[in-house]
């Protein structure tokens, strides 16, 4: 195959002599390879022994692709430092001296000291720029990947699949000979200048990557994924079907074919072009950081693994001196098992060279003993949920490190917090989010408790005493209805958990009423645009109580199964309903919604924010005056409150009607918008490196301070103060929450 990217396992290695193996007579055939070792590059022999099988493993191979991969993934790495992993906001993540409650996955992990926070952040940069490098190589490695679990663990909320992978692939190269091409280290040390490594450094790399793939596919074979809820809130489709076989039946239909399509030769093309148009999708879709690129780094690992030997070689022999070597043979390892020959054969005689029995030692045992267990243990943490239990939110034990990608989308409608002191009995509210910058609490167990936990020790500085503590918490997972996911009743604080045991206060997901969800598309289809509508689903025995805001002056509660009592809190008075039923809720008070039935109830509330619209109508009739006005079809003279309709765009005005005001700065946002939408590729490159480099400048200075601080102590206040509003310095037109009260401003109107 002449392409370049192609599979190590079809192509022939080239040994080198005084390794035992000759290069035979030119009158000896060629030998001819089976079926099976052209397809998958090894025989059936080899598996029919341990012996065979650990010689296999470490079956010398070209170290190129991991060279370059390991560079790739440091250079990632070492961006991803200041990015996801929060270098630029540190002071902000970790708030040092602040009453904070933090979420670690074992209690005993607490950050450091903010200065020494930066410190760990410097020595992980140095690690990541380290790998790139291939400088002092295993050390780098332990730098990195010791920093970057103590941060992983450090904040269960920070988490996500791809995080953990970068953990994983980490751990991998540590182990690996990934400084064997294109390194300091092979500069420094000729010994292992291009020489070959064991082939289980590829294979566990590509079977992590398979692992990724596959079994994120298997995932989504869950019905809410197969039937399009799971990513319906993309508003880039706005037709089911696209939505349906686009996002839904691409994701699965990739995910479970992508390790195939790039593991085999006649495939490949077709799974790099899948593979790279999907991450580059998804580079614009989320923000998912480095992921996408590190998914494309990941891609050419499949191919031959002296593909950069033929790709750097097709450059001018002028650039080659900074290129990587072109060199087609590696030098020979220690760490890789050479078939060894023993001839008898002279000039005259005919007879074959015959085989020996290869030479294994007690680490190339080591190096195929951790390839197969690590394979079978990533194989069994996807689904080692019946052991751990009590981190159930919905979806099984430890949800984090199974590979569930996107599989379940969440919203929530009412949050509320009560606190009963312990002494005096009184009930109080807290608001939501108190003591915490996390949102992700609120969908697991695990942290509810750590949060309860934590909760329970600020409050007595509050005067409260011995405080209980009570989470109401509603949530729709994949478009289901909004029900409770945590007993309102149980003192969370006092209540018993455990990551071995189900969690017995976690209220059953009501998957029994999943079947409504296709009814609420039709009656959401049958609303105008300006009324509003929230499905509900409660459980016997418990009520929901709400405050219907004085903007909602139409809300109405519709039954649609079960029975409810409604308890207008103020005219205390009560009206039980029966499916098909509605009543009227009053604006600007509490009402309780009791479920007085025996089984689950379900009732929706429908509105109208008539401010809003109130507000909208507004807009309409000044649109149409200000476009009356600019054509010349408007005759009578405009009073003094509404001149700044006709001012020029980019003249500054002082409204004096509120209304009006709203509207001139509604536009302007529109405009900024339209603008920043309609912009060029190299207007958006110009700001997404304007926005990158003010990032990353803000996090090395921080750096830069926090070092200066642990060398030679704090400075004056005054000093410290020029110094970090230095560090804070933006671009002149640059505006910090712009992005999102943009976002703000137009994705409620569009949606």
């Amino acid at each position: 195959m002449s392409s370049i990217c192609t599979p190590h396992s079809t192509r022939k290695l080239h040994f080198p002599r005084g390794f035992g193996l000759d290069a035979a007579p030119k009158k000896d055939k060629p030998q001819t390879k089976s079926k099976m070792e052209t397809i998958f590059g090894f025989r059936r022999e080899d598996l029919t022994s341990w012996n065979s099988l650990v010689a296999l493993l470490n079956r010398p191979t070209d170290p190129a692709s991991l060279g370059i991969f390991r560079c790739l993934f440091g250079l990632l790495m070492a961006i991803d430092v200041t990015q996801e992993r929060g270098l630029s906001h540190l002071d902000y993540k970790y708030l040092d001296g602040a009453p904070v409650c933090r979420f670690p996955l074992f209690n005993f992990l607490q950050p450091l000291p903010l200065d020494w926070m930066y410190l760990v952040y410097v020595v992980m940069f140095l690690g990541s720029l380290g790998i790139m490098l291939g400088c002092f190589y295993r050390l780098s490695c332990l730098m990195f990947i010791s920093t970057y679990w103590y941060i992983f663990f450090l904040d269960k909320t920070a988490w996500n699949n791809h995080s953990y992978l970068y953990g994983l692939i980490g751990f991998q190269l540590t182990l690996m000979n990934g400084n064997r091409y294109w390194s300091i280290d092979g500069l420094r040390r000729p010994s292992i200048r291009n020489a070959h490594v064991p082939l289980w450094n590829y294979t566990v790399l590509r079977t992590q990557i398979f692992i990724v793939y596959f079994i994120a596919g298997i995932k989504k074979l869950d019905a809410d994924w197969v039937e399009g809820y799971s990513m319906s809130y993309l508003v880039l489709f706005s037709m089911e079907l696209v939505n349906l076989l686009v996002v839904h039946g691409g994701g699965l239909f990739l995910d479970l074919t992508a390790g195939y399509l790039l593991f085999f030769d006649a495939t490949r093309p077709y799974g790099f072009v899948f593979v790279s148009y999907f991450h580059c999708m998804n580079s614009q879709l989320f923000s998912i950081g480095m992921f996408s690129y590190t998914m494309l780094a990941t891609s050419p690992l499949f191919c031959y693994p002296d593909w950069p030997r033929r790709f750097f070689g097709r450059f001018p022999a002028w650039l080659r001196a900074v290129l990587p070597l072109t060199l087609p043979d590696p030098q020979p390892s220690t760490s890789c098992v050479y078939r060894e020959i023993n001839s008898t054969s002279t000039e005259r005689q005919e007879t074959p060279p015959v085989a020996k029995a290869p030479k294994l030692r007690l680490k190339h045992k080591l190096g195929a003993i951790f390839t197969i267990l690590y394979i079978l243990e990533q194989f069994f943490l996807p689904y080692s949920h019946f052991i751990t239990q009590g981190y159930n939110n919905w979806t099984n034990g430890l949800y984090g490190y199974s590979w569930d990608m996107m599989v379940h989308s969440r919203s929530h409608q009412h949050v509320k917090i009560t606190y009963k002191d312990g002494k005096t009995g009184e009930i109080g509210y807290l608001n939501p989010g108190v003591f915490t910058q996390s949102r992700r609490w609120k969908d697991h167990g695990d942290m509810l408790k750590q949060y309860a936990t934590c909760l329970n020790q600020f409050l007595p500085r509050y005067n409260i005493s011995d405080p209980e503590i009570y989470f109401d918490i509603w949530v729709s997972i994949n478009e289901r209805f909004q029900q409770r996911i945590f007993d309102p009743r149980v003192d969370v604080v006092r209540a018993d958990w455990s990551p071995f045991r189900p969690n017995t206060w976690l209220m059953p997901l009501l998957v029994d009423l999943s079947p409504w969800r296709s009814k609420f598309q039709e009656i959401e289809g049958s609303l105008d645009n300006q009324t509003e509508i929230v499905f509900i689903a409660d459980f016997p025995g418990l009520h929901l109580e709400n405050f219907v805001s004085e903007d909602l002056g139409n809300t109405s509660i519709h039954v649609l199964q079960g029975k409810v009592n409604v308890e207008v809190v103020e005219e205390k008075k009560n009206y039980t309903l029966q499916p098909g039923e509605q009543i009227k809720v009053p604006a600007g008070a509490y009402h309780k919604v009791y479920t007085v039935s025996e089984n689950p109830s379900c009732y929706m509330y429908v509105y109208v924010n008539t401010t809003e619209a109130a507000l909208q109508e507004n807009f309409t009739k000044l649109f149409e005056l200000q476009e009356r006005v600019r054509n010349g079809t408007e005759t009578e003279p405009l009073p003094p409150e509404l001149q700044p309709l006709v001012a020029a765009e980019d003249e500054e005005v002082n409204a004096t009607d509120p209304i009006v005001q709203l509207f001139l700065k509604r536009q302007r946002r529109m405009k900024e918008v339209k603008k920043r939408r309609e912009a060029g590729v190299l207007e958006r490159l110009e700001r997404f490196a304007v926005k990158k480099y003010y990032t990353i400048r803000r996090g090395f200075l921080m750096t830069a301070i926090a070092m200066r601080n642990l060398a030679v102590g704090l400075p004056p206040l005054e000093q410290l103060t020029r110094e970090v509003a230095f560090a804070n310095m933006k671009a002149p037109q640059a505006d910090g929450n712009q992005d999102e009260r943009l976002k703000d401003e137009v994705g409620h109107g569009e949606l």
